[in-house]
């Protein structure tokens, strides 16, 4: 079985200020074979891709990929988030719920000439129903699915064991039956030796290696119009005032994760544009809450405290989040309080002021106290097994926010007599999956249909055995929780799902597994002089990377090739050198209906 990560967000972060500024670089071009010049966008990531398998792919690069490279039936619109078509044109439900019917657009095209059809995903679903490793990044969409068929090249459809309420934000790739029904094994295959991939989405991959980079060109059939760029380009970097001095020197086009030192640096360069908008992802902490597969066995080496009610919140009493978002954030966030970001306002929750896990030492100390964890003659909180609270947390290695977090945490935590060792690797991957943790922070990006990160925290999502990796988050199993997950999953009005969901928020902060710290914004910037115009989601005020969608880089407009600025209007954000950000026109091609993103990505 093959090691998959969830998609969490770990976007690119860098300690420290950035490094001088250049301003005035070009639009990187590259020699075509006719002789011309071709423009190149090139954005920087930080995160290793997990799998260009859309089966097995969880990480938010991996996503992304997928989401420029693939349809999937339905999609986001770029302005509100609702429902518009996709790989589907329409769809329609039986009266009784339990029969979907979606009908596939006649004019869209794999990339190697063939025509995509309700075939297609008649067999993407149906593998993922029948293969447990075809249903590992995205099972829990299928898990409920009693027959799907193709009933004609444009009829899709699906019949339903029960109702479903994610009908119409099916977040799963659609991918050509006659490539994909040659694989054998779907938990080793990773989709990376054989280029191009056959794709239909907007762009078609063509080279990748490891830690390196991941190329993509315009698919030139794409139904709603190709991109203008002449190449897409992910370039990995470890570091990310390396990726910020790449950007000053003009070496790419677009960075994201920006540290408030590097945004207020760039903030003053010449053709350089920060764009600072709330973000669709949060920052938290989460507890071991002891590690175990579906066959009930435990593993890992948790610290047993962890499983103490009374510790866990002890802990979360004695963090100050304002502190964190003042001082580490300094400001680039909002303070943490419920599961979902308060982008997403039918479904945001916080906690009355009763519930409320409130910055508090003396309250932390006194459920300590009271739970039997006295402080010894030398200030340490022991067991009752006489074992000191000294306790591990995981840190991305690549992200200064984790490790500017854990300095504090290590300050406040030990004048409670508690002990901290953060553990800051490159990857974190093994020692998580193993549960071989105690505490980690955490990060997930939310889509505008929350059932996938609601997801991973159902018994349902762990390992099936402690070989096996899941889709579990972090080992939570709680009936209350997965009761109030099965009733969410099919209810189909509106009003009354998200008050099942934000009961779900309250069970799973009252059980003090997780707790959200922050909700960064995104700050990223991007070259003027390379990037005339791109589109934003939410279009008034949101980010471009990890969008909703594709729309961002299939928006983007090449600047001229004199290597200025230019502020004409044109589809999405217009900029000019200094200037605001300003809204133009929609982009018109869409009918009127959603979709969800990857979301988010351990690491």
């Amino acid at each position: 079985m093959a090691t998959k990560v969830p998609h969490r967000i770990r976007v690119l972060l860098a300690s420290g200020a950035a490094a001088v500024l250049v301003a005035g670089a070009a639009t990187p071009t590259a020699q075509a074979a006719d002789g011309e010049d071709k423009k190149v966008l090139t954005i920087a990531v930080s995160q290793s891709v997990d799998s260009l398998s859309p089966f097995l792919a969880q990480k938010l690069v991996s996503t992304t990929i997928h989401r420029l490279t693939y349809e999937y039936l339905t999609n986001y619109d770029v302005k509100d988030a609702r429902t518009v078509p996709g790989l589907a044109t329409e769809w329609k439900s039986s009266p009784d719920k339990l029969t979907w019917t979606y009908t596939i657009r006649k004019d869209s095209k794999w990339s190697d000439g063939k025509q995509a059809t309700a075939e297609d995903a008649a067999w993407t679903f149906n593998k993922m129903m029948t293969d447990e490793n075809a249903a590992t990044a995205n099972g829990s969409f299928t898990a409920n699915f009693k027959k799907v068929t193709a009933t004609s090249p444009e009829t899709l459809v699906i019949e339903l064991k029960k109702p479903q309420a994610t009908m119409t934000a099916l977040d799963v790739p659609i991918v050509p039956k006659h490539v994909w029904e040659q694989v054998d094994d779907f938990s080793k295959f990773n989709n990376d030796k054989k280029f191009p991939i056959v794709g239909n989405g907007p762009f078609v991959i063509t080279d990748f290696k490891v830690d390196q980079f991941v190329k993509l060109k315009p698919n030139k059939e794409f139904w709603r119009g190709a991109p203008k760029f002449d190449e897409l380009v992910l370039k990995y970097y470890k570091d990310g005032d390396a990726a910020v001095a790449a950007l000053q020197k003009g070496e790419v086009s677009f960075v994201q994760g920006l540290t408030p030192a590097q945004a207020t640096a760039l903030k003053s360069a010449e053709n350089i544009k920060v764009n600072d908008a709330p973000g669709r992802r949060f920052f938290a902490l989460a507890t071991n809450p002891g590690a175990r597969s579906k066959d009930g066995k435990t593993f890992g080496s948790g610290h047993k405290a962890l499983l103490d009610p009374a510790v866990r919140k002890a802990l979360f009493h004695a963090t100050d989040r304002k502190t964190i978002v003042d001082k580490v954030f300094q400001g680039h966030a909002v303070e943490g309080e419920g599961y979902i970001p308060p982008r997403f306002a039918s479904y945001f929750w916080k906690p009355e002021a009763s519930q409320k896990i409130a910055y508090d030492p003396a309250k932390a100390a006194q459920l300590l106290d009271d739970a039997g964890y006295k402080k010894n003659s030398g200030g340490k909180r022991v067991g009752k097994d006489g074992k000191a609270l000294d306790f591990r947390i995981l840190c991305h290695a690549t992200d200064p926010n984790d490790k500017a977090i854990g300095k504090y945490l290590q300050e406040w935590w030990g004048e409670l007599g508690i002990g901290l060792k953060v553990e800051c690797l490159d990857s974190v991957s093994d020692p998580w999956l193993k549960g071989d943790y105690d505490l980690a922070f955490d990060g997930w990006s939310v889509n505008p249909d929350p059932d996938f990160v609601l997801s991973i925290h159902t018994c349902a999502a762990l390992p099936a055995t402690p070989k096996d990796s899941g889709a579990t988050d972090n080992f939570i199993c709680d009936k209350p929780y997965d009761d109030l997950y099965a009733k969410q999953a099919v209810e189909y009005d509106a009003a009354k799902r998200a008050d099942l969901v934000k009961q779900m928020e309250s069970r799973l902060y009252d059980t003090g597994y997780m707790n959200v710290l922050a909700y960064p914004n995104a700050v990223e910037a991007y070259r003027t002089d390379q990037i005339k115009s791109i589109k934003t989601m939410p279009e008034a005020a949101g980010n471009l990377w990890g969008q909703d969608g594709y729309w961002s880089w299939w928006s983007a407009e090449p600047a001229a090739g004199d290597g200025g600025s230019d502020s004409g209007t044109s589809m999405g954000v217009v900029v000019g050198i200094g200037a605001a950000v300003v809204l133009a026109a929609g982009l018109g091609l869409f009918a009127a209906m959603r979709r969800r993103s990857t979301a988010e990505d351990r690491e």
